[in-house]
C-alpha cells in the first residue's frame, strides 16, 4: 500500500505561540486556525503546528483544548524535525470525516513517519467507522478503511490515557519502531466491527503496553512479523478476538517474534484468549520465548489456542504445513472459563512441530465441569495443577 508523501513546511509569525517556561514552547492548534465545532476542516492548522514545533529547538508541546476537531487524513513527518522532545496534548476530540470515503483509501488517519520523541497524551480520536462497517456488511464495493493512528519507523514514543473510538481498521499500529510505551489506553469498538484491531505491533522492538481497555471486533492486541522485546501487562480485553501472535508465516521470507511477556490480563467473552496463528504454507519464520502469565479467562471460546494450519480462503495454501518454528512458550497461571469444551487447543505444524511448551498451574472449564485439551506434533510438560488434563 502506497501513501503519500508530502510534507507541509510553513513559515510561521512568532505571534502564533507562546511559551510557557523559558525551555519548553507550547502551540496551540486554535492560534493556527482549528476550529472546535466538528465542522470546519482543522487539517492544515494542525500540519502547522506541528510544522512550528519540528521547527523548534527547545522542547514544544503541541495544545489541542477541548472541542471537536475535524481532520482529514494527515501525515506528520519527522525526518527533518531540529526537535526530538514534541509533547501533543490534546483534552478535545479529533474527528474523521463522516464520509467514510474521504479517509477510507488512504491507509492511514493520522501517520506519524521517522518521528522521535514523541508523546501522545489525554483526548480522543473518533474515527467515526460505523458506515465503512455496514458497508463492508452488505458486500458494497467499499475502501480498505484508515488505521487511526500509525507510527512508521519511529523511535522514542509515548502514547498516554489517549482514548480511541470506532477506528475504520485498526486503532493503533507501529511499524519499524523502537522503544514505545502504550499505557492508560482505551479503545472501543463493537463486536461485529470488522479488522479494528486494537494494537498492532510489526517489525518492532522495545515496545511495553500498560494498564489499558480493549474492546473490539478483533484482536485487542495483534503482533506481527520481526517483533521483539514485548511487554504486556494489566490489559483487560474484550469483545475480541484476545490477543494474537500473527498471522505468521505468509512470505518464505519472514523475522521472527521473540521475547514476549504477556501477564496479568484479562479476556471477557472473546473469540480467543492467548493465540499464537500461523499460515498454513512454507516460511522460515519462528515464534520463541514468550511468556503468558496470570491471566484470567471469563466466557471464551479458545482460552489457550496454537492454530498452525491457518488458511481460511483456502487458497495458496491448502494441503500445506506451516514452516514456521514455534517454540520454548510457557503458559503460566491460566485460570477462567471456556465457551466451547475444548478449552486448550494445540495444532502445530507436521512439517515444523512444536517444542518446548509449557503447562503450568491451568484451571479451564467449561459450563461448570471439566473442559477438554485437543494437542498434535507438540512436545512439552505439564506442572502443577493442570485442567484440562491429556495434552502434553
Amino acid at each position: 500500500m502506497a501513501y503519500p508523501r508530502k510534507l507541509f513546511s510553513l513559515a510561521l509569525p512568532f505571534l502564533f505561540f507562546f511559551s510557557s517556561s523559558a525551555s519548553t514552547i507550547t502551540y496551540n492548534v486554535q492560534k493556527f486556525g482549528a476550529k472546535p465545532d466538528g465542522k470546519t476542516d482543522s487539517t492544515k492548522a494542525f500540519l502547522s503546528a506541528w510544522a512550528a514545533a519540528c521547527a523548534s529547538v527547545k522542547s514544544a508541546t503541541i495544545y489541542v483544548p477541548r472541542g471537536r476537531y475535524l481532520l482529514g487524513a494527515a501525515s506528520f513527518w519527522g525526518n527533518t524535525c531540529k526537535n526530538n522532545a514534541i509533547k501533543i496534548s490534546i483534552d478535545g476530540t479529533l474527528v474523521a470525516p463522516s464520509n467514510y470515503r474521504t479517509i477510507g483509501y488512504a491507509g492511514n488517519w493520522l501517520k506519524f513517519e521517522r518521528v522521535n520523541g514523541v508523546t501522545i497524551s489525554g483526548g480522543t480520536l473518533d474515527g467515526q467507522g460505523i458506515s465503512l462497517w455496514n458497508c463492508k456488511a452488505s458486500k458494497s464495493n467499499c475502501p480498505g478503511g484508515a488505521t487511526t493512528l500509525a507510527f512508521y519507523n519511529s523511535n522514542n514514543i509515548v502514547i498516554s490515557r489517549l482514548t480511541s473510538l470506532n477506528s475504520q481498521m485498526f486503532h493503533v499500529m507501529l511499524y519499524g519502531c523502537q522503544n514505545a510505551k502504550l499505557q492508560g489506553m482505551k479503545i472501543s469498538a463493537s463486536a461485529t466491527s470488522p479488522n479494528t484491531d486494537g494494537i498492532h505491533i510489526s517489525g518492532s522492538s522495545g515496545v511495553t503496553i500498560l494498564g489499558s481497555n480493549i474492546a473490539t471486533g478483533d484482536d485487542c492486541i495483534s503482533i506481527g512479523p520481526g517483533t521483539s522485546n514485548l511487554w504486556i501487562e494489566n490489559v483487560s480485553c474484550g469483545p475480541g478476538h484476545g490477543i494474537s501472535i500473527g498471522s505468521l508465516g505468509w512470505d518464505m521470507q519472514e523475522p521472527g517474534v521473540q521475547n514476549v511477556t504477556v501477564k496479568t490480563v484479562t479476556f471477557r467473552d472473546t473469540q480467543n484468549g492467548l493465540r499464537i496463528k500461523t499460515w498454513a504454507r512454507p516460511s522460515n519464520g519462528f515464534v520463541k520465548r514468550i511468556l503468558f502469565q496470570n491471566a484470567v479467562m471469563l466466557n471464551v471460546r479458545s482460552p489457550i489456542i496454537i492454530d498452525q494450519s491457518y488458511c481460511p480462503s483456502k487458497n495458496n495454501c491448502p494441503n500445506q504445513g506451516s514452516g514456521v518454528k514455534i517454540s520454548d512458550v510457557t503458559y503460566q497461571q491460566i485460570h477462567g472459563t471456556s465457551s466451547s469444551q475444548v478449552a486448550i487447543a494445540i495444532d502445530c505444524s507436521k512439517d515444523s512441530p512444536c517444542s518446548g511448551i509449557r503447562l503450568q498451574d491451568v484451571n479451564l472449564r467449561y459450563m461448570n465441569q471439566p473442559a477438554q485439551a485437543s494437542c498434535s506434533n507438540v512436545a512439552g510438560t505439564s506442572s502443577g495443577f493442570v485442567q484440562p488434563k491429556g495434552c502434553l
